[in-house]
């Protein structure tokens, strides 16, 4: 990881003072010599691709993940998403299949979601980076402070933004959020071992943009 953090312009204004807190600088220097004794995910370039594929002014909903895949080729820096060519996981099959129930829209083997990102959707892991093959292993070190800090400042500096909280962990996150000002959607995580307590069967992806088009803002088209 860089020190020379490259962050959208937006974002750079609300977080900045973040980068020089002592969390930080451990974390980088963590970071740091992770890189040298194993390989990390997602790539350097795409650690904060979250922030630059969704610029702070064009904020509408946030989807919260926990973790970056830990596969080879799967992180890409976007919760839930992988690059086109990459075996979608079962998650993101759960999304795509609750998409098609809702909206009538059919995937058609892609999981890059930057296409929702253009259109104002923060896709946004609580954990930023992660070990090859070790799931969680970059937990508890510093990025979880700095994510509360994001989702607690969408929540402060904006209004009428779209929360999806999927999963108990996700639902934590509630009180960061006012919920006078904001927009809280819940339900199981779409993983296969909830996806079946309320995922499947929740509506969010239309109800989301029943919202956005009470509050005069354009719909979001999940259609990738």
């Amino acid at each position: 990881m860089k020190k020379n953090i490259q962050l959208e312009k937006g974002w750079k204004n609300v977080l900045q003072e973040e980068f020089g807190k002592n969390y930080m600088q451990n974390l980088i220097k963590f970071l740091i010599k992770e890189k040298v004794n194993y390989t990390i995910y997602p790539n350097g370039n795409n650690i904060f691709n979250a922030f630059n594929s969704t610029p702070f002014h064009n904020i509408k909903v946030v989807i919260l993940g926990q973790d970056p895949y830990h596969g080879e080729g799967q992180a890409n820096g976007l919760s839930f998403s992988v690059s086109d060519g990459i075996k979608t996981p079962p998650s993101l099959v759960n999304i795509f299949k609750e998409i098609e129930r809702d909206l009538g829209i059919k995937n058609h083997g892609k999981g890059d979601l930057t296409h929702w990102t253009k259109q104002g959707v923060l896709l946004l892991n609580a954990t930023l980076t992660v070990r090859k093959n070790e799931a969680g292993s970059h937990q508890n070190r510093g990025w979880e402070e700095f994510t509360d800090k994001v989702i607690s400042t969408i929540s402060d500096k904006k209004e009428g933004v779209i929360f999806l909280l999927w999963g108990k962990f996700a639902q934590k996150k509630q009180k960061l959020i006012h919920k006078n000002k904001h927009h809280i959607l819940i339900s199981s995580h779409p993983s296969p071992l909830s996806a079946y307590r309320g995922f499947l069967g929740c509506g969010h992806f239309s109800e989301v943009n029943k919202i956005l088009k009470k509050e005069n803002k354009i719909e979001i088209n999940w259609e990738l």
